[in-house]
């Protein structure tokens, strides 16, 4: 089988490779993510416990985690950068996804660029992008990560967002998904939505209709991570 090497040479400046992850399929992590991760001196990941299981998938053996996350990302950016300026070579991973969307790693990458270190994006899933895809809605959008679980400031997040024209994409926990969908079909009462559960994985399910709709057809547990898609283009 042909090895896929990732831009990795000794000779040149230390890189930051941000790699995406499986968000629940493990067979959907690319080959290049794989020969990256085999290859860096250190990973830096937000939960060393998800990272080991993925790497004991991969049969990567003998890696050095480091952990990053949004309570220490400030301080362990700094040590990042002292271990690129020793020559190491480095893997940024979140526990799902793509690094940095709606996940820890935008100070550290903005550090990299201001020591003029490499940088470099391994491409791979992304829930926002599968849920777009099979929404069908315009493809102009908006992602705007998690709106704030405060019901009076959700409120105002959506009213604001309500005048732009443009597919709006949201992550959303499953302590949150009712309570949500009901700001929703206030402030967007005739709009399509999409609520996609679980992407990739074997309880993926696409709910489609007004968010009304959905509210009737929620089951009396909520589990799961799920986006949120408003087709608002008009």
């Amino acid at each position: 089988m042909k090895t896929i090497k990732p831009f990795i040479d000794q000779d040149e400046k230390s890189t930051l490779f941000i790699v995406a992850t499986p968000i629940g399929n493990l067979n959907d992590i690319s080959k290049r993510a794989i020969a990256t991760l085999n290859e860096v001196d250190f990973i830096a990941c937000e939960d060393q416990r998800n990272t080991r299981k993925l790497l004991s998938a991969l049969e990567i053996k003998g890696k050095t985690l480091i952990t990053y996350h949004n309570h220490n990302e400030k301080n362990i950016s700094n040590l990042i950068i002292e271990y690129l300026k020793s020559g190491k070579n480095i893997a940024l991973v979140s526990d799902a996804g793509m690094p940095t969307i709606s996940d820890p790693g935008y100070r550290v990458v903005n550090l990299v660029k201001e020591h003029d270190f490499n940088l470099t994006v391994i491409p791979g899933p992304c829930a926002l992008v599968d849920a777009m895809a099979a929404s069908g809605f315009y493809h102009k959008f908006i992602f705007y990560g998690f709106l704030t679980p405060k019901v009076n400031k959700r409120k105002t997040e959506l009213k604001k967002l309500s005048g732009m024209p443009f597919s709006l994409i949201f992550y959303c926990s499953p302590y949150k998904l009712e309570k949500t969908l009901i700001d929703i079909s206030e402030i967007f009462p005739n709009q399509q939505v999409l609520v996609a559960k679980e992407l990739t994985k074997i309880y993926e399910t696409l709910s489609y209709g007004t968010a009304s709709e959905i509210i009737e057809s929620l089951p009396p547990k909520i589990k799961g991570e799920y986006v949120i898609i408003i087709d608002n283009y008009n």
